[in-house]
Order: structure tokens, then sequence, then C-alpha cells
């Protein structure tokens, strides 16, 4: 003889499976990154950008050089005046060029703004390079546009052990950061620094291809060392002039 109650209790474990079972496969049906969906409100976001680590001000030119196999390459770095809307936020503007033995080989507009918490966001760069006649814009992207995310550049109070995304387009650009120290030192042409912070930047587009890179306050990046390579490739800041 059956019992009600025992039937109830039968079908609703039952729809329990059936709940359970469409939620795994949803969730195997999720992309790996479709987590990643940063709420960008452009109200909470600055063209004033004075993080410690990354004061991107206007008028301010630095000039680096590189050394193992970037020797003979020298990259000028100018925050520019105008600013350009991406995904609804008004950005500034930094434009990157890189020259070996005086020939242009990379021209780079990047797009930033820094939210209301002192978070240095990059909502992506149109970058050209040239070689052997042809123009390549490969690595391009744009915050909004085909899946593209901004991600954060430098956070408002970095700690040792913090990860973040410091952009997304799936395949294309997925540079990510990792904190490693707060009191680094180093010496470049510019000069000699204590208490920098030290990153460690990568991405599983390139595995093999490790920075780590060193900001001074006040100043921002001073020294970037290229792993991946036969040889280290040192990035030295020699120069910095502002408005």
């Amino acid at each position: 003889m059956s019992h009600p109650e025992n039937a109830r209790v039968t079908r609703v474990a039952t729809a329990l499976m059936v709940l359970v079972a469409g939620c795994a496969l949803a969730l195997a049906a999720r992309p790996a990154d479709a987590a990643y969906a940063p709420v960008i409100d452009p109200s909470r976001f600055s063209t004033t950008i004075d993080n410690p680590y990354l004061p991107l001000i206007p008028g301010t030119r630095m000039v680096f050089l590189g050394t193992g196999d970037e020797t003979g390459e020298k990259t000028v770095v100018k925050v520019m005046y105008e600013t350009v809307v991406v995904a609804g936020v008004e950005c500034v503007v930094v434009r990157d060029t890189v020259t070996r033995d005086g020939a242009l080989i990379e021209d780079t507009i990047d797009w930033y703004a820094q939210d209301d918490r002192g978070n240095v966001w990059y909502f992506g760069e149109d970058t050209k390079s040239y070689e052997g006649g042809q123009v390549s814009t490969a690595g391009s992207w744009t915050a909004g546009i085909d899946g593209a995310q901004p991600g954060i550049v430098m956070l408002a109070r970095p700690h040792v052990g913090d990860s973040y995304r410091q952009e997304y387009y799936k395949g294309i650009a997925e540079d990510r950061a990792r904190v490693l120290t707060l009191n680094a030192s180093a010496s470049v042409p510019y000069g000699s620094f204590d208490e920098l912070l030290k990153t460690r930047d990568f991405t599983p587009l390139d595995p093999e291809s490790v920075e780590h890179k060193y900001y001074a306050r006040g100043i921002g990046l001073v020294l970037e060392v290229s792993h991946g390579g036969e040889t280290p490739t040192h990035v030295e800041l020699v120069e910095v002039s502002r408005p």
C-alpha cells in the first residue's frame, strides 16, 4: 500500500534532482571567463589620475631605453591633454611610441580612467606595429566592443598577493598581474629607488612570457624586466618631464 506522504517526498526529490542537473548543465556551458563582467558606472570615473604608483598627469613625458633583446629601442610615453569616451567613460589618452635605431616600430594609443576608490582602469588600445613595410593592428581592443572588458592596471591600495585582471578581450588581450612586494629596490639611469611596488605581469596566451614591473611612488613605472627569452630584457626609465 502506498502512502501519499511518501509519494510527495518522491516528487520533491525528483524535482530537486532535475533542478540540480539543470544547474550543472548551465554551469558547464558557461565560458570559463563568463564571471568576469565588471560593472562600469561612468559617474564613478574621472580623468584625474593621481594614483601614487601611476600618476598620469597631462603633459608628462617619460623616456625608456631597452637592453637585451630590446637594445637600441627607445620608448617615449606621453600623457596627452585630450580625452576620449570609451564604454561611456571619459578616458585620458596616453601615447607610446617605440623606435629602434631611430625607426618607428610601434605607435600605440591607450585609454585610462580612475575610479572613485583610486584604482586606475585600462579601457583599451589602438596599436600599430611596423615591420618590413607592413602595418599590423594586432592586439588592439576597445572596452565595450565585441565582448572586450576593461581591467585594472593599478590598484588604489595594493597588498602583497593581490591578483587582478588588467584587460580582457578573449584570445587577444588577457594580461593579468600579481603584487609581489612593496619594498623592492632598483637602479635605473633616472635614479635609484627603494620601497618600490613590484608586480608579476603575465598572460595565459603566452605562459612562457613573464614581466616584472617596478613602480615608484609619485613617478610610476621605472623598470620592466621581461623573462621568457634567452636573456632577460630590461626597459629602464631615463628621463621624466612634467608640465
